[in-house]
């Protein structure tokens, strides 16, 4: 009975681990699904935008979870430009949490995709370190969409992170004042097989992009394989 207990046990464990592997191996890979959309849509991120970010956080289905005053939770995937000074092409991809804050009516009370664009070094440095509350610990800002390349240049000169998002099809800035960004450490283990940190992942460079996150970092190679920002022109 206590060998049949032990073996139970063990199963159970082993089981468990690769549920939490699938689940977060398909939320990755739902993070590249998400992106390659926005990329195909008419009036989406504007190039001169993406092609000045250094990191990219893509989060699938947030979800609202209060009604009224607001309150959200996401689960996402961050991915960053390679090399000294985030020049080099798209890296692996580091696993995020987005709580809290309200994102106002544009939810709707439906499911809604989240887009991050992080445009500078002091950002990205801030959002690898630690958790982050977005407004105050770094500045966010609805991003431009279209083809405005004036209102996309005077955007990323104010804000570190732009923010968008799509429901039901419809694309648009979003505001994420008082929301808070974190590495999700436990679910980067799943995906890497090992405990491994978010600035270990975007600055070690030795870490091999796992096969869920390829859709991802193919889409954004393929849309920004160059950072185009004035501050590496100035390096």
């Amino acid at each position: 009975m206590t060998r049949k207990f032990t073996l139970g046990v063990c199963i159970l464990f082993v089981a468990g681990g690769l549920y939490a592997a699938s689940k977060e191996e398909e939320r990755l890979e739902n993070s590249g699904v998400v992106m390659e959309e926005i990329m195909n849509t008419p009036e989406n991120i504007p190039q001169e935008v993406l092609e000045k970010a250094e990191c990219v956080i893509v989060f699938p289905s947030v979800l609202k979870f209060a009604i009224g005053f607001g309150g959200s939770y996401g689960r996402g995937a961050m991915v960053c430009r390679t090399g000294s000074g985030f020049t080099g092409p798209w890296g692996a991809p580091a696993m995020y949490a987005l709580e809290g804050g309200s994102f106002g009516l544009q939810l709707g009370g439906q499911a809604t995709d989240l887009v991050l664009l992080v445009m500078n070094d002091r950002g990205a440095n801030s959002i690898l370190s630690s958790k982050v509350k977005l407004g105050a610990g770094a500045s966010v800002a609805a991003g431009p969409k279209g083809r405005d390349a004036q209102a996309a240049t005077d955007a990323s000169l104010r804000a570190e992170i732009l923010s968008y998002s799509r429901t039901r099809g419809l694309f648009a800035g979003i505001s994420l004042q008082g929301s808070t960004l974190r590495p999700d450490d436990d679910a980067s283990a799943e995906i890497y097989g090992r405990k491994i940190t978010a600035r270990e992942i975007v600055l070690g460079n030795e870490v091999a992009i796992p096969a869920a996150g390829h859709r991802l970092v193919a889409a954004l190679q393929k849309g920004a394989p160059r950072n185009e920002s004035e501050q590496v022109t100035r390096r």
